[in-house]
């Protein structure tokens, strides 16, 4: 089976490429299952109802969140009623949210998605090891297919927990610094591990904000608003190949979809049927 991991939804932008490109993506790769990092969805931070059931809309099977997970806090009632969406499972036990979700693919096959917070350069966290250690106990032995979303600033920090899990989860991919990085590989325990995946969103930016805002920012020190930023849209992420029986990922490759390729699988999406289809509807 084929799952696709999106990278760090980014505003208005973001979630524009994906409901344009997702539909044609999934027919073109033939994926099964669609996971994506939605914490900077509305307008550069966090997630709102609203935005959630249009990413849902647009064709994503389940959301992970980090640390801008309560920056709207009409949020909650979707994190407590959904079972599509998890918070990071080293969150304290009082914050809203499930630790973990099992969701359906179009092949039928049940997948678990975690999502942990590093703690390098981060805000304080309950430890990651032990939250998964937990949460891995916790998912049904039936349910082979896991998948770990690591939230987190430093690379060591992603490694250490990525090889942690190596041989226990299908893949550890990494978010959060929204720049992608070339270390796909496969563990030797057949774990599907990457650094980051990227950002999904304007590349014309500095992180997904205007470069103006955070240049003057940075220079001046005067409080400025980082606005999201419009220009080169393109979305960051990565498949992966599981088989389903063992939960073992066989394969792993980057991916990078420009608004040029996004228009492409628009209109792929959009043509009309072939003759043998046609024939057989």
């Amino acid at each position: 089976m084929r799952i696709l991991f999106i990278g760090d939804i980014v505003g208005k932008p973001g979630r524009k490429i994906v409901a344009q490109a997702l539909p044609g993506l999934r027919q073109r790769e033939r994926l099964d299952l669609v996971i994506a990092n939605a914490e900077n969805a509305a307008d550069g931070s966090g997630i709102t109802p609203k935005i959630y059931r249009e990413l849902v809309a647009a064709g994503i099977d389940c959301i992970t969140l980090g640390d801008h997970i309560y920056r709207r806090v009409e949020i909650t009632s979707v994190l407590e009623s959904e079972a599509n969406i998890v918070k990071p499972a080293n969150y304290p036990g009082e914050a809203p949210g499930r630790t973990w979700a099992v969701v359906e693919a179009a092949n039928g096959v049940s997948v678990a998605v975690i999502s942990v917070m590093g703690r390098v350069y981060m805000r304080p966290v309950d430890c990651p090891f032990k939250a998964l250690d937990r949460v891995l106990a916790e998912i049904p032995s039936h349910v082979k297919v896991r998948f770990v979303d690591i939230h987190a600033e430093a690379t060591s920090d992603k490694q250490v927990i990525g090889r942690y899990l190596d041989g226990r989860v299908s893949a550890a991919l990494g978010t959060h610094t929204h720049v992608p990085t070339a270390d796909e590989q496969i563990f030797p325990g057949g774990t599907a591990f990457q650094c980051d995946v990227g950002m999904t969103g304007p590349y014309e930016s500095i992180l997904g904000r205007k470069i103006d805002r955070v240049t003057d920012a940075t220079i001046t020190f005067r409080p400025t608003p980082f606005q999201v930023a419009t220009d080169d849209r393109r979305i960051g992420g990565a498949i992966v190949d599981v088989d389903p029986n063992t939960g073992t990922a066989t394969a792993i490759k980057r991916l990078m979809i420009d608004e040029q390729q996004a228009a492409a699988l628009q209109a792929l999406c959009a043509a009309p049927q072939s003759r043998e289809e046609a024939s057989e509807s």
